[in-house]
């Protein structure tokens, strides 16, 4: 273990992480939403969420630095007197845990594909990367607005979990496409290599081939696109979710604090919406700092 952890500390990646202060700054911030995100239950102050904790009377206090404002609330209250920061750090969960399946489910089925059509080539090939085009022609915000609203509509009294699984679906609906063109160019320039052929002749299946020795030589390109897709999934669940149709009001992601809050905006209470804008805008800067530090260190023309 201590052996592979000093081979990693010495390698190209790691030394490109130490020398870029921007990389490591973007890690820390992530870190910090994620950490939070996870532990929810003791690091936020309150539980925004519970219904029998909360009083009308602390509605739109303003932040605690503010005449008015408590150190009760740091972050001051929303109009139904939540607390804004144990509610940033609920609605951190909710978004990031959308955002992160969302990319999850887009890569097992981008990188299937793709996979499948660069490899056998062929009608396969014709009629997925004909899909692809397809898709790409559709604004990806207006299917999963589609999507999600559909699923409403059929689902209307559908519990969270299923909620959260429709939203993770309309999401995912065209995130898979890129994947899927990126493996797929990357598979055609693997499948004509010496040791593609070698195991060819010597017998072996083809999926055994796909997943044994192109897989691993295709997933470079993969991991700089999802660690930058998790930022995208994360703001495209928070438009869904500030147009009504994400996250369920039960359960409310940054989107819908967002949404909630802008009706409040131009009435002096800004910080119900300031807050839950800044974070996404945190979070989605992190994530994506992240992947363009992970694309320069995984360039070999860049090191």
């Amino acid at each position: 273990m201590m052996h592979t952890l000093s081979r990693w500390y010495d390698s190209d990646v790691a030394h490109s992480f130490r020398t870029s202060p921007v990389a490591i700054v973007a890690a820390i911030i992530a870190l910090v939403c994620v950490v939070c995100a996870l532990f929810a239950g003791w690091v936020a102050p309150h539980n925004p969420f519970d219904l029998s904790t909360l009083e009308l009377g602390d509605a739109r206090l303003p932040p605690a630095w503010i005449e008015g404002g408590t150190t009760k609330y740091l972050l001051g209250t929303d109009d139904q007197g939540r607390d804004i920061l144990s509610a940033l750090i609920y609605g951190a969960r909710i978004s990031l845990v959308v955002g992160l399946a969302s990319v999850v489910l887009s890569v097992v089925v981008g990188v299937g594909l793709g996979l499948w059509a660069g490899f056998a080539g062929g009608w396969v090939d014709g009629v997925l990367m004909r899909l692809c085009d397809v898709m790409l022609s559709f604004p990806a915000i207006l299917i999963a607005l589609l999507i999600a609203g559909v699923g409403r509509a059929v689902f209307p009294n559908a519990p969270d979990s299923l909620a959260f699984g429709v939203l993770i679906l309309s999401i995912s609906l065209t995130g898979w496409v890129q994947y899927a063109r990126t493996v797929r160019g990357s598979t055609l320039v693997e499948r004509n290599k010496e040791y593609v052929q070698a195991a060819r002749v010597t017998g072996v299946a083809p999926l055994r081939i796909m997943r044994r020795h192109v897989l691993p030589n295709v997933l470079g390109p993969v991991m700089v696109l999802a660690t930058i897709q998790v930022a995208t999934a994360i703001i495209t669940e928070a438009t869904l979710s500030f147009l009504g149709v994400g996250a369920p009001p039960t359960s409310p992601s940054l989107g819908t604090l967002i949404r909630v809050g802008n009706d409040y905006l131009f009435s002096g209470e800004w910080w119900i919406t300031v807050f839950p804008g800044v974070m996404l805008v945190l979070i989605a800067l992190s994530v994506n700092l992240l992947g363009d530090w992970l694309r320069d260190a995984l360039n070999p023309r860049l090191r």
